[in-house]
This record gives structure tokens, C-alpha cells and sequence, in this order.
């Protein structure tokens, strides 16, 4: 029996061995998981049993488990580099056959579905369905952004209740003069082809607590008639919540008929100097995608040239009763079986799913100088196992020698 005991120990040996070896070879591999070789011990069967008197006949590999306990995450240049801190995989798609990965070495293919380097699409969801509950390959749109013209200006000033007043009669205004006003601000708007246009309005004081407001487009006088006003009361306020007038104007270069409103409600008359707190609009002109961000919820998103950012996918995990329970199909990837169960899909950081870190990758969780340490007991078992064969090969020829 001892010639039985020492050789499934060496086999036991040998392929603790073999899961240390590929350990070691993937130190360096992003995502990777190392595997941990288990064993048990084998006895005879006896229909009678054999009790405390019973001998085992050696030992078996009952598994090789991976340890799916987090690697550590290492910071890198590429935007499309994802990481995973904490449970999940990212679902990737092969024609439609679905595998599972933790290594979030991405790129952008001419198509622009974001794929791994063996051309495997990552799935998400659409830029029109952010919460969807069906992955689909995440396409990133790159064409240009869409302009959009500008409909609203809004304004938070303080206009100087120390001004002297302007005496129309005497001084008209005139953009070009600036005697005729007080103040002045000027913003850019931008009409639906994605034009720019200077807007300016002119502040002067009439009166106390009475401000007219003019308004010229690109050096051309659009004010409305009557000629708009800002009233404020005794205690400095817009006393008629944003008196200006909207604005119209038909663009020279080709755009439509553009409707600015003006919102100066928040604004107000103090004995203080002229200062411009806020000054908005809510149009901008088209843009070319410049660059990606990925959050830690998964929303990809978009940065434009014209400073706007758009929500383009959102990238989605998977996660498994038993992840133990999955098949490894090589090069970082996993296939669902029956012992792992369904998947359980959902947005990052959601139920017991990790977040996600852009720019980083996940190291492989191998820990070199235990395996190192692990090698060096197999190698012993090895040894050991190989001199209990030896032994009883001396005892066997002692019984030969007998006579």
C-alpha cells in the first residue's frame, strides 16, 4: 500500500507544484486571481468497515479554487483603464456569447465600442437608457455635439445707488457714447447654428431707484420699445422680479430668428461700485469630443470642445452567488455555469457591487513571497513522498533477501 500512498502523494506534490508555477507566471497579470490547489485523503472502501484499525491509501486533489480576494489597484494614463474595487466582473461580448472579466484594460476599436485587446465588446448601457436592465456593447457616439441656441441671459448685479442720473433729454443714449449710460455688461450668446454673438445691455439711471436697460447685438441696437426698466424699492431689491424684456433678433450669418429672455431678479441697488456677480447663458455652439471620463458609478462621460459634457454609456457589473462556481476559459475570462448560478447585474456601487476607478487597472492578487514559501513545501512534500517509495522498496528487497 505504501508504494500507492507515496506515489498519490507525489502526484498531490506535483500539482501543488503546477498551481504555484502558474501563480508565479501571472504575478504581473492584470486582473488575474490566483488559485489555491485543495486535497483530500483517500481510504479503501469496506462493506464492513474497518474502524479505528483503518489505514488511508494515499491522497486526491478535491479542487483548484481561486481566491477572487481584491488585487491591488495601480494608477495609469489610459481613461478607458477601469478598475474594480470591490465584487463584480465586467460582462464582456463575443458575438453575442457572454464572458465575464476583472481586467479593465480597455481601448476604443474604429467603431467606437470599447473593447479588450482580443476585440471582446464591454456591455452596459446605452447613452438613451442609463438605468436599462438588458446589456447591451457599449458604442460610444464621437460625432460633434449638437448646438444649442441661447434662449435666457440671467444677471446678478449691483448697480451704484450713488450714480448720478442721466438726463435723456440732454444725453441720448448711444452705444458709442459713454456719457450716455452708467454701466455696461457684455456675454456671448449663440444661435442654432452655433454661431456667437455679442450681446451688451446698457444700464443707465433715469432716476432714483429707476435704471432703463438698452441692448445692442453685435454693435446693432435691438432694444425693445417701450424701453425696458429695472425698479428697485427702499431697501435695494428688484421690486418688479425682473422687469427686462426679452429680446428678439434674426442672426446675419444664417441662423433662426433668435428670443433671449433677461432674468436681473436677484439683483441689486446698493451704495456700493458696479460689480457683476453672475452672468450666464444657457446656449453654446457645437463641439468635438476631446476627451472620456469614467465614474465611479460607471457613467461614461463625455468632455467637448466647447466646455459641455455629455453622459455617452454607463458600464455595468455582474456578480455571482459563487464566483467560485465559474469556468475559466484562459486570458482573464470566466464563463457561467451551473454551479456558479445567474448572474446579478447591476450599476457600480449598487447592492454588494464594487465602484469603479478610471485610470487605474487591478493587479493580480498573487502574493510572490508566499507562493515562494508554498513552493518550498511542495518541494518538500515531494521529497518526503519519494523516500516513503524508497523505504518500502528497501523493505520489499529485505523480504526478497529473506531465505
Amino acid at each position: 500500500m505504501a508504494f500507492s500512498q507515496g506515489l498519490s502523494g507525489l502526484n498531490a506534490a506535483s500539482k501543488a507544484l503546477e498551481v504555484i508555477g502558474n501563480n508565479v507566471s501571472n504575478a504581473n497579470t492584470v486582473g488575474f486571481k490566483q488559485s489555491r490547489a485543495e486535497f483530500a485523503d483517500v481510504f479503501a472502501a469496506s462493506l464492513s468497515g474497518a474502524g479505528a484499525t483503518q489505514i488511508g491509501i494515499g491522497t486526491k486533489i478535491s479542487d483548484v479554487a481561486q481566491q477572487f480576494t481584491q488585487g491591488n489597484i495601480t494608477a495609469t494614463n489610459n481613461t478607458l483603464d477601469v478598475a474594480i474595487n470591490g465584487a463584480g466582473f465586467f460582462r464582456l461580448s463575443n458575438n453575442g456569447a457572454v464572458t465575464y472579466t476583472r481586467n479593465g484594460q480597455f481601448q476604443m476599436d474604429k467603431n467606437g465600442y470599447i473593447v479588450t485587446s482580443d476585440g471582446k465588446r464591454l456591455m452596459g448601457n446605452s447613452a438613451d437608457n442609463l438605468n436599462g436592465s438588458s446589456p447591451v456593447e457599449i458604442q460610444i457616439d464621437t460625432s460633434d455635439l449638437q448646438p444649442v441656441a441661447s434662449s435666457k441671459i440671467t444677471g446678478t448685479l449691483n448697480l451704484n445707488s450713488a450714480s448720478a442720473n442721466i438726463d435723456q433729454t440732454v444725453t441720448p443714449f448711444s452705444s458709442t457714447d459713454p456719457t450716455s449710460y452708467t454701466n455696461s455688461t457684455a456675454i456671448t450668446v449663440y444661435d442654432n447654428l452655433g454661431n456667437s454673438h455679442n450681446v451688451q445691455n446698457y444700464y443707465v439711471k433715469t432716476a432714483a431707484n429707476t435704471w432703463s436697460v438698452y441692448t445692442t447685438v453685435d454693435g446693432s441696437d435691438v432694444t425693445p420699445t417701450p424701453t425696458p426698466s429695472m425698479v428697485f424699492n427702499a431697501g435695494g431689491y428688484d421690486s418688479t422680479n425682473s422687469t427686462v424684456s426679452p429680446i428678439s433678433f434674426t442672426p446675419t450669418t444664417g441662423g433662426a430668428t433668435m428670443n433671449i429672455s433677461f432674468d436681473y431678479s436677484t439683483s441689486t441697488q446698493y451704495g456700493s461700485s458696479f460689480s457683476v456677480n453672475k452672468l450666464s447663458q444657457d446656449g453654446y455652439s457645437s463641439g468635438r469630443i476631446a476627451s472620456f471620463t469614467i465614474g465611479d458609478d460607471g457613467i461614461i462621460q463625455g468632455r467637448y470642445t466647447n466646455g459641455q459634457s455629455k453622459d455617452l454609456g454607463r458600464v455595468i457589473l455582474a456578480n455571482f452567488v459563487n464566483p467560485n462556481g465559474l469556468q475559466s476559459l484562459g486570458g482573464n475570462q470566466w464563463m457561467a455555469t451551473y454551479e456558479s448560478g445567474d448572474e446579478l447585474i447591476g450599476a457600480p456601487g449598487s447592492s454588494t457591487l464594487g465602484v469603479l476607478q478610471s485610470s487605474a487597472v487591478e493587479d493580480s492578487n498573487v502574493d510572490l513571497t508566499a507562493e515562494l514559501v508554498n513552493m518550498i513545501t511542495a518541494q518538500r512534500v515531494y521529497q518526503a513522498n519519494a523516500q516513503t517509495i524508497k523505504t518500502q522498496d528497501q523493505v520489499m528487497q529485505t523480504l526478497v533477501n529473506l531465505r
